[in-house]
């Protein structure tokens, strides 16, 4: 198998009285994503998400570095990533500091996924300006990138300003941990062109774009699309290398597919030259939820 395969981390579930929300859960749940041949996990960000989007059939988020850190603590292997963390929401020197100093403490084991952010209300809530947000997307990735990879950085932004600042330890990885540039709206393809290590595009049904404010990608054909743009948008740029392909859950939000035509539907993504996807484990419990991983391992992963 040379895809890798990640899941979704289950703390953000409230059902059954917080069952997920302790440190033993934690711990036998990371126990068993790693123990079962998952090579990564992943984790959202929503600080303050709106009621209309979470009634629609969002959900809440724990903090993303905060979990990541715990699951460092307890593996050894697994990747840790966010999926996706909506750069605009803070400063970057904070997230600079945050991811530096996880890779550092999890022996180099980092990859951030990034996005502008679709939600209005969220954005209300942080105090960020929500049409700004993509300026401030290519902003803070490039002030990511200027704390990274020098000892001493300066940078003038929207409102703040390095004049020889420092973060160190710097990253384990280098230059820096990968950057996922999240996003299948043009723009975003080009964004991951411009700044990233990866494309990282998610399956959406149009139900989406009735609550948030993001590019519908629900089929291999919307995918193939954008692989073929961004091809030729480096070609413009004079980008020799484009940039690699990692992708969200192979399933639109609601698809029920069966371990076989997950695997099939895995294969034909990694045809487009994807390196990593996601894959759902279910459960309302601890032990459910474990034995879940356990079954996806044995059908659907030993099969790849």
């Amino acid at each position: 198998m040379s895809i890798q395969i990640h899941t979704n981390l289950p703390f953000d579930h409230l059902a059954n009285g917080g069952a997920f929300h302790s440190q033993d859960a934690l711990v036998r749940v990371v126990n068993a994503v790693e123990q079962n041949g998952f090579a990564g996990v992943n984790v959202t960000d929503h600080p303050s998400p709106g009621a209309r989007w979470l009634d629609a059939g969002g959900h809440h988020a724990q903090d993303p570095f905060v979990m990541l850190s715990l699951v460092a603590a307890v593996s050894r292997t697994l990747r840790l990533q966010t999926g996706i963390l909506v750069l605009p929401y803070r400063n970057p020197f904070l997230t600079a500091r945050a991811v530096a100093s996880l890779d550092v403490f999890s022996g180099g084991r980092v990859s951030l996924g990034v996005g502008a952010g679709y939600q209005k209300a969220e954005f209300l809530a942080l105090g960020v300006d929500f049409e700004q947000r993509n300026t401030l997307f290519d902003e803070y990735l490039q002030a990511l990138k200027a704390a990274w990879v020098n000892d001493e950085f300066s940078f003038q932004g929207q409102g703040y300003q390095a004049r020889g600042n420092r973060i160190q330890p710097r990253p384990l990885q280098q230059p820096h941990p990968p950057l996922l540039i999240g996003g299948n709206a043009p723009r975003a393809i080009r964004r991951a062109c411009d700044y990233g290590d990866f494309w990282f595009p998610f399956l959406t049904g149009p139900a989406l774009n009735k609550t948030s404010r993001t590019r519908a990608m629900g089929s291999v054909e919307d995918l193939q699309e954008g692989i073929a743009y961004m091809r030729d948008y480096c070609t413009q740029i004079g980008r020799t290398q484009p940039p690699g392909l990692a992708m969200g859950s192979v399933v639109v939000p609601g698809e029920q597919l069966s371990s076989a035509a997950l695997v099939e539907r895995i294969r034909e993504i990694e045809s487009l030259g994807f390196s990593q996807c996601s894959i759902a484990v279910r459960g309302d419990t601890v032990a459910q939820w474990c034995d879940d991983a356990a079954r996806v391992a044995d059908e659907v992963i030993a099969r790849l």
